[in-house]
């Protein structure tokens, strides 16, 4: 089982706490890395995936302990990820430095309509565009609505990264938390759209099909129903092998 930067900022936030975590499902016994049920867990069939893209995660508070928190799976495939605890006042300065790289070409992933109007946008028309010898470094505002708006007007030191801003057609199969708006997708979701417009349809199907494993198996779990025959864990495996 790889130990990546998702899991490693799970165990640090639960150090943290100084009460237990009670959201709904908080409870439950699960598998701490996948936090599926453990006769649903499918830590054995992951893996990652070459990619040019990075992805950092900037999570709100309690975000990391959620059951339900797709970001995970973004560092289950993707190899380069990492994940911090978003903090309006101290910024991680861990974080910072990484965003300092000059390997890297951050990019915000967020809805075009909160960014100032003189803030470079990238939308699903334009062409991704890189700097020579730079990646991509996709950072994802990790949390409820309501929460991301907040972190995209309060984190000043990403004011100056340009945004890649998708309005996706289709509406989000993402059913373990109801969405505000129709076209607001699951963090997993939003990722596999970035490597698309990135060109890797591979391994945007890829999290595409992970995502679809972990909603189903934990829709499953929800209601303590073992795997069906033809499932997405099965096409997983598949997709994997």
């Amino acid at each position: 089982m790889r130990i990546h930067a998702v899991h490693r900022l799970y165990d640090y936030r639960l150090s943290q706490s100084t009460r237990p975590f009670l959201a709904r499902g908080g409870s439950i016994p699960r598998c701490k890395h996948c936090m599926l049920l453990p006769y649903l867990c499918i830590c054995s069939i992951k893996k990652t995936v070459p990619s040019q893209s990075a992805f950092l995660l900037l999570m709100y508070d309690d975000e990391i302990l959620k059951p339900s928190n797709t970001g995970r799976l973004i560092a289950d495939l993707i190899d380069d990820t990492q994940a911090y605890i978003w903090s309006r006042t101290q910024p991680n300065t861990e974080m910072l430095r990484f965003l300092q790289d000059p390997q890297w070409y951050p990019i915000v992933i967020f809805p075009d309509e909160y960014a100032q109007p003189q803030r470079p946008v990238i939308d699903d028309k334009t062409k991704l565009a890189l700097p020579e010898k730079k990646r991509p470094l996709f950072i994802l505002l990790d949390g409820t609505w309501a929460q991301a708006k907040k972190m995209f007007r309060k984190s000043p030191y990403l004011d100056n990264y340009p945004v890649l801003s998708f309005s996706p057609e289709r509406l989000s199969e993402y059913l373990m938390r109801k969405a505000t708006k129709d076209n607001q997708l699951a963090t997993a979701e939003v990722a596999s759209l970035t490597l698309e417009k990135l060109g890797e349809t591979h391994n945007a199907q890829l999290l595409t099909l992970l995502f679809s494993t972990f909603r189903e198996n934990y829709l499953l779990g929800k209601s303590r129903q073992q795997l069906p025959e033809q499932s997405y864990q099965a096409q997983l495996i598949e997709a994997l092998a």
